[in-house]
């Protein structure tokens, strides 16, 4: 495949410091290509500490600010005690065992447009700005949105390549951004979270987060390749996926993704901290990585799942359509279940509860913004759990004992 990164000459820097040599870049970017820092960034996940990495990622990546504004959405508090006996997998628990036992940084719930329960553990604090990764994936959707509402993309329909030429010839080419959007790219894709191994999603993990080698959207244009599914044929979940969005939102806006998300996200929702996306590379050459890499604070989290809850309306303000909200949350038919027998649909980068309403923000190593319109709540719940998937189980009896502690 011929290569066509943009970054190409930027990425060769990334090569020539590799794990263990002495870095030759402006003193900027140097810092970050340090051996002590790669090794830092490998071991981001180790479950010994990543109570407090996920707290810290700022101090591990080159980041990129997303600038609240000046006027804060005050959401109301009108607490409610959660106290009580939990059964979590078989075993009766305090509620403080059941933050526990499901690995909990941070709970807030929400319930009628109040903050009812708010609790931080393990050194966090309101202002912790949590790394709660592929949450990240519902925020860049939201973005494609915002970018469509501004009439910089056409429509969800147009192929991928008509505003990343880049793209021709690489798997991506013939797919739409509404197959993106619901990860039916039919892009070759295996997200298997086994770091330190040999797949597909470490080598790129390892190349663009780790050492800075090179971006994803250049793995993208120079690598990736046809699946044997087709466009809009069947679900597969691909990181990469969500990268190409971002990477959409770049160009057709001209601006870097956080100054974007700040002047027509993070403002008119009212945030009252400032984000940051981690990057895949220095200054200088790196890019926010749209598929995981947003960290927020838990009340921020809140209010983004608020304003979905209320139709795109965020302390009185539209700040997203509510055409968009229906069309990101509410499945269309034939897209839900994810394949047969599946408890979880997809719709646009948003996880949907087969059978209910809920729909659902989901990171690696069980991070949640779960809104529930039948029951007119929103629950944040940000983890630390050693495994990156498999605890669904636990997180769902939880969230559904809250659920009924606040509705009955």
């Amino acid at each position: 495949m011929t290569h066509k990164s943009s970054f190409a000459t930027a990425a060769a820097l990334g090569v020539a410091v590799g794990l263990a040599g002495a870095a030759t870049a402006e003193e900027n970017t140097n810092r970050w290509l340090t051996p002590t820092m790669i090794t830092a960034r490998a071991h981001m996940f180790s479950p010994q500490l990543n109570f407090m990495t996920f707290q810290h990622m700022d101090q591990m990546f080159a980041t990129r600010t997303v600038a609240a504004g000046d006027k804060t959405w005050e959401l109301p508090e009108k607490p409610v005690s959660l106290e009580g006996a939990y059964t979590i997998l078989g075993e009766t628990l305090d509620l403080e065992g059941a933050l526990e036992k499901t690995s909990t940084n941070a709970l807030l719930v929400i319930k009628d447009g109040a903050i009812v329960f708010e609790r931080y553990r393990n050194g966090s604090g309101q202002n912790t700005q949590f790394l709660t990764f592929s949450v990240a994936k519902s925020y860049t959707s939201t973005l494609i949105g915002l970018a469509l509402n501004d009439g910089l993309i056409d429509d969800l329909d147009d192929l991928v390549t008509k505003y990343l030429p880049e793209m021709v010839d690489s798997g991506y080419d013939g797919a739409t951004i509404r197959d993106l959007l619901r990860m039916r790219s039919g892009v070759a894709w295996e997200e298997r979270y086994e770091f330190g191994s040999e797949t597909q999603l470490t080598k790129v993990h390892d190349n663009a987060l780790v050492a800075y080698r090179y971006r994803w959207c250049d793995y993208a244009a120079n690598e990736s390749e046809k699946g044997a599914s087709a466009p809009d044929e069947k679900f597969n979940y691909a990181t990469l996926d969500t990268s190409v969005l971002g990477c959409i939102v770049e160009r057709v806006t001209g601006r870097n993704g956080a100054d974007y998300m700040s002047e027509k996200l993070w403002q008119p929702l009212g945030t009252q901290s400032d984000a940051y996306w981690i990057m895949d590379g220095p200054e200088d050459v790196g890019r926010e990585f749209y598929g995981a890499g947003l960290a927020v604070t838990a009340r921020d989290h809140a209010r983004f799942g608020l304003m979905f809850l209320n139709g795109g309306i965020a302390n009185g303000t539209q700040v997203l359509p509510e055409d968009w909200v229906t069309e990101a949350t509410v499945p269309d038919e034939g897209y839900e279940p994810t394949e047969p027998g599946s408890p979880v649909g997809y719709q646009y980068q948003w996880w949907t509860e087969t059978g209910t309403d809920v729909y659902m923000a989901l990171g690696l190593h069980h991070q949640f913004i779960r809104v529930d319109p039948t029951n007119n709540t929103v629950i944040v719940k940000i983890s630390y759990t050693a495994e990156p998937v498999g605890r669904d189980q636990e997180n769902a009896e939880l969230f559904g004992q809250i659920t009924a502690r606040l509705t009955q």
